[in-house]
């Protein structure tokens, strides 16, 4: 048996990997259509942009992995070399706008959250969600640049079972890159991870400090008996900085496993886990945004009480 074909199989793998999937579709959709609807209602917030952009590049994330996971753990005929160059680059793509709208939210929550007199006041006026839509795409052109040529790398797997080959799916596999190339390709990943990353660590813990100075000024105007309850900014806040933390840590263990994957023997298997750990993010994030909004909530729950009652 093909190693590869251990998929097709292992029925456990395949069920939580079109569940995850399934549900963070369910989740994207309902962050996507309240979003659109209370820009159309209300004055949009500086974030709303973000974060509905980061819904709708997860949901399409998410079908094209559901189309990438067929070739996985069902048969079929297999795909030719435009298909899978297409369907990897495109699903490696819309990773990359995940992680650059990510960055942009966290940035600009910061701006949002910052005081009068600090040196992000400034851009409070001047930032728009057309601003917020120029620099998301800038963010992207840098972001995607640096794996453009992946493109040459992705062909079709041959009949003939090779170790050299890196597994994508059953139809599509990775070249090995040479030393150069992958001395080069590495370093210019780790730069542009590190990038991103720091940015959002840096807007993080910014945040944090200001948290932390209101929480401080709000126990000394008010008495420590009485909670003063949080403001809608300071709950955006937490949520943002919550959702951070996450992306942070499965950020970490997705590099983790493909570093052991690329320097173990390669497994279909463990690259499936791989994969469910890497779009936990996707999945899990809507579910975050839609918990502090009421809107949602009420609707959800009149809906569940009129499924139970018909």
């Amino acid at each position: 048996m093909n190693q590869s074909s251990k998929l097709y199989i292992n029925t456990k793998i395949g069920n939580t990997f079109f569940f995850e999937i399934s549900i963070g579709i369910s989740g994207n959709s309902i962050l996507l259509f309240h979003v659109l609807k209370s820009s159309r209602e209300h004055k949009p917030r500086l974030t709303d942009m973000p974060i509905g952009f980061l819904a709708l590049v997860h949901l399409l994330m998410l079908l094209v992995l559901s189309v990438i996971a067929t070739d996985m753990f069902i048969f079929h005929q297999g795909w030719d070399d435009i298909t899978c160059k297409s369907l990897v680059f495109l699903y490696r793509f819309l990773r990359g706008l995940s992680l650059c709208a990510t960055c942009l939210l966290s940035v600009l929550q910061a701006v949002t959250l910052s005081p009068r007199y600090s040196c992000l006041a400034r851009f409070k006026k001047k930032l728009s969600p057309c601003h917020s839509l120029w620099s998301l795409f800038a963010l992207c052109s840098v972001y995607s640049s640096i794996s453009s040529n992946l493109l040459i790398y992705i062909v079709i797997t041959p009949n003939v079972t090779s170790d050299h080959l890196l597994y994508i799916t059953e139809s599509c596999s990775f070249l090995p890159f040479s030393f150069p190339v992958k001395y080069i390709m590495s370093t210019l990943f780790i730069f542009r991870e590190a990038f991103f990353i720091g940015l959002m660590a840096l807007s993080s813990g910014y945040m944090v400090v200001l948290l932390c100075r209101h929480k401080r000024q709000s126990q000394h105007l008010h008495s420590t008996s009485l909670s003063p309850r949080a403001s809608p900014e300071e709950r955006a806040t937490r949520t943002i900085l919550l959702l951070m933390g996450f992306f942070v840590l499965i950020s970490f263990l997705d590099s983790f496993m493909s570093f052991s994957r690329h320097m173990f023997k390669d497994d279909p298997i463990f690259y499936c886990i791989q994969i469910i750990v890497s779009h936990s993010y996707s999945s899990v994030s809507p579910f975050v945004f839609i918990s502090t909004e009421k809107d949602i909530i009420r609707l959800l729950r009149s809906t569940c009480e009129r499924i139970v009652t018909i």
